[in-house]
């Protein structure tokens, strides 16, 4: 029977993880059997250098959570060696880089996830991957405003190259005949 402290403890990362599902914007479940130490150490790194929080997790324990959480359908999926991935602010980052990790490495497989309260199944993890990431969005919506804006001085140049023209073709004609 396990100690009083030990099942504090379990009751205190069950409440931790829920904590994290609950705060963050999105997530993804994997299984990272097979992987290698110098493989999960650069795919940590990723995750870190992208702000999202990465790390394993007993079935029974993420299973619990789940329950105070409210992803039942989750609970399916949580068989063999789990990690789990959080991400408070970007809902792609997660799922782009596991997703990319998961192509490059046949052992490594991605179970679902979530996004904003709801679960998603690993194909859906897969088409949000291919979103592109928020810095990319708010470039591409600055650019498009900014093009009608190019477009316009462009006219207005044009508009105002073409008076010169005109008005020094006037004065050339002007002092030719004078």
């Amino acid at each position: 029977m396990a100690s009083a402290s030990v099942l504090e403890q379990k009751k205190k990362f069950v409440e931790d993880i829920a904590s994290k599902m609950q705060n963050s914007i999105a997530g993804v479940l994997v299984n990272y059997q097979g992987i290698t130490v110098e493989d999960d150490t650069a795919l940590r790194a990723n995750l870190r250098k992208a702000g999202v929080e990465y790390t394993v997790v007993k079935n029974t324990l993420l299973s619990k959570a789940c329950d105070i959480v409210g992803f039942d359908e989750m609970k399916s999926s949580l068989t063999g060696m789990t990690a789990i991935a959080f991400s408070e602010t970007d809902p792609v980052a997660a799922a782009k880089i596991l997703s990319e990790y998961a192509e490059k490495h046949d052992n490594y497989k991605i179970k679902l996830g979530f996004v904003q309260g709801k679960v998603i199944d690993n194909n859906e993890v897969g088409k949000l991957a291919k979103l592109p990431s928020k810095e990319e969005l708010i470039a591409k919506m600055l650019g498009s405003m900014n093009a009608p804006i190019s477009g316009l001085v462009t006219v207005l140049n044009g508009n105002i190259r073409g008076l010169v023209v005109a008005l020094n073709a006037i004065k050339e004609k002007q002092e030719a005949s004078a």
